[in-house]
């Protein structure tokens, strides 16, 4: 990767901040947070502001400049990529050890007091701006909202046009719950709250909450918007341009909440030009202090949060995050039969790969793109659900590596090939890591990969009581890496959208502990991805998605109620790649079986699509170990 020439632009950054035409004093810091009006982890192209000034564009990092420093904080899935993408002008703050400032402890060290810290309001959270403002304070220094994005006038005519293609209808086959019933329940909420509106500023849960799609950010299937819940009336804040008739007639209720027994009116949508979202907060209260209390997530935007008076505020997570992460059933089955067709499609990849890698003309990007092939050939297939991570030896070792012109190495037998991609489909939402050596592997990288593979047994077959949080089992999966010093710095598991973003909220499995953890629940979807990496040299990961389900156990301590997990993706684990001595009579049974089910599953679905060389590999893949 080549590092962008940042010089000309951060002189126009600095510049711009002591222009009294965009700030009323001149600002002596200026953040760039990574994500959009909405707090999104991938942002739409006219979004990718601080990749745009720095060259570094990995989905998580934030950006300070100040008139002699520019910094960036990022976390260790991309200290490679961004040393590797920024030019001298930038310095990496490593976010996560432990001599590594955070970005307000530097303010506060760096800045004199009196110093003016600007931001665009609408790119940070409230949760973020209070932390910042309260360092900043202590220290004399003042956080001041900058509403003219200084970026944005930076890129000019550069800056890419905001998306506008059609929003769809997601039908009641994939959804398994009307828009209508969600709304009722989400009331139900609100009035425990004494909330009389509720606020939604996640693009995913706002087309979770309308049962619609889009494609306004590349693999997420959201769209720009905004909603507001009253206890009797719906709005929707969007580019009317996307709103086709089908989603007019979608957005008229079939139903009154009045017929539910909750006393409320009618809840056809109402319509609103998105922009108009602030308008329309400021007129609920005028002037005044006094008016409705308006739930609403500390994770929205200060700049929204900013606008209801603070009597009024609720400020909490937002019911449907959780809803959301709780799977129907008819989302748990879409799930499991788009993760058919993905192992189909998967197999066939790798089938292709060891046949062709050989030759030595298959490159990371022609293997990315053949993957794609293979799944764009299965029913109800939308996109990818992120941009492929397809590394040979040291691009493995790039945690969210993404293969360019620049860095495109030939794949090989003699290192270690990881490719951790995924798909959206209508009736669901993919994302799987497989680790693979086409020749032989060394016995440290078997070793490394064993143990790896130790942990995600361990954490799959985990039995733990209802009320466990995620960062409470995350050791399960470190422990066999941790017994010869080794370890990986990313969490180990995320939710899983259904036909949505394939990292979801609000749950996680992760070493890191919040103050916003919430309790693990059965019919939840993670992904279980634990991983090695040795700098300059290889990656191993394995990653499967896996459904909570209810435990069957002998003892029901104090009727807490069980809970563990259960493998969807079903895609063969390498054997080649394993050190047999190293695992134990359980971790053995659990491969077996595991291949046994990918053997009847996936052997009866490549037999019915005709796809005999896929099928061919998926049986000697699954050979039984001894």
């Amino acid at each position: 990767m080549s590092a962008k020439n940042s010089t000309a632009l951060l002189g126009k950054l600095r510049q711009l901040m002591k222009n009294k035409q965009y700030v009323n004093e001149p600002i002596h810091a200026y953040l760039v947070p990574s994500g959009d009006a909405h707090q999104s982890e991938y942002v739409a192209d006219c979004d990718t502001r601080r990749g745009y000034l720095s060259g570094f564009n990995g989905s998580a990092g934030s950006a300070i400049v100040t008139t002699a420093h520019a910094m960036m904080w990022t976390d260790s899935r991309y200290f490679l990529q961004a040393e590797q993408q920024m030019d001298q002008n930038w310095t990496l703050m490593k976010h996560g050890l432990p001599n590594t400032p955070s970005q307000e402890e530097w303010l506060v060290k760096t800045l004199p007091e009196g110093s003016r810290v600007g931001v665009d309001p609408f790119l940070l959270s409230h949760e973020q701006w209070k932390q910042i403002q309260k360092h900043l304070k202590i220290a004399g220094q003042t956080l001041v909202a900058v509403n003219q994005n200084l970026v944005d006038i930076v890129s000019g005519d550069e800056r890419p046009l905001p998306p506008n293609a059609p929003v769809q209808v997601l039908d009641m086959k994939y959804a398994g719950e009307s828009w209508e019933d969600k709304v009722i329940n989400i009331r139900k909420q609100m009035k425990e709250k004494m909330a009389e509106y509720l606020v939604v500023t996640a693009l995913d849960e706002v087309a979770w909450l309308f049962n619609l799609r889009g494609s306004d950010i590349e693999y997420n299937p959201v769209f720009f918007s905004y909603a507001v819940i009253g206890t009797d009336s719906v709005h929707l804040f969007i580019d009317e341009s996307k709103v086709t008739d089908a989603i007019k007639r979608h957005l008229r209720a079939d139903k009154t909440s009045s017929e539910n027994g909750d006393g409320s009116q009618n809840m056809s949508v109402e319509i609103h030009p998105y922009q108009s979202i602030q308008s329309f907060l400021a007129a609920i209260y005028g002037k005044s202090d006094i008016g409705p209390r308006t739930w609403i997530s500390s994770k929205s935007s200060y700049a929204l949060i900013n606008i209801i008076p603070k009597g009024r505020r609720i400020i909490q997570s937002s019911p449907i995050a959780l809803a959301k992460a709780i799977k129907n059933e008819v989302e748990i089955q879409g799930m499991r039969n788009a993760h058919i067709k993905d192992a189909v499609a998967l197999c066939e990849f790798f089938a292709w790969l060891e046949k062709e890698v050989p030759k030595g003309h298959v490159t990371e990007i022609s293997a990315a793109d053949k993957a794609e092939e293979f799944r764009s050939q299965q029913e109800e297939y939308v996109s990818l659900s992120f941009a492929t991570i397809s590394s040979i030896g040291p691009n493995g070792a790039i945690i969210h590596y993404k293969p360019s012109e620049e860095t495109n190495l030939t794949l090989n037998c003699n290192e270690v090939y990881l490719c951790d991609s995924g798909a959206q489909f209508k009736d669901g939402t993919t994302d799987v890591t497989r680790t693979m050596h086409f020749g032989t592997p060394t016995q440290y990288e078997k070793e490394a990969y064993t143990r790896m593979v130790k942990g995600h047994i361990g954490l799959s077959m985990a039995v733990f009581p209802n009320g466990t949080k995620g960062y409470q089992l995350d050791s399960f999966a470190r422990q066999y890496l941790w017994e010869v010093g080794l370890d990986y710095g990313h969490g180990t598991g995320h939710g899983v959208g259904s036909f949505l973003n394939v990292h979801e909220g609000p749950c996680s499995i992760s070493y890191r502990a919040t103050g916003t953890d919430v309790a693990i629940q059965a019919n939840m979807i993670f992904s279980d991805e634990p991983g090695f990496y040795e700098d300059g040299s290889f990656g191993v990961r394995l990653e499967n998605l896996v459904v909570v389900t209810k435990a069957d156990t002998k003892h029901n301590f104090k009727d807490r109620g069980f809970l563990t997990f259960e493998p969807i993706t079903l895609v063969p684990v390498q054997l080649k790649m394993l050190e047999p001595t190293l695992l134990n009579e359980k971790e053995i049974t659990w491969l077996n079986n595991y291949h046994s089910v990918c053997r009847d599953v996936i052997g009866k679905a490549l037999q019915e699509q005709g796809r005999k060389d896929a099928l061919q590999w998926l049986m000697k893949e699954t050979e039984p170990l001894g």
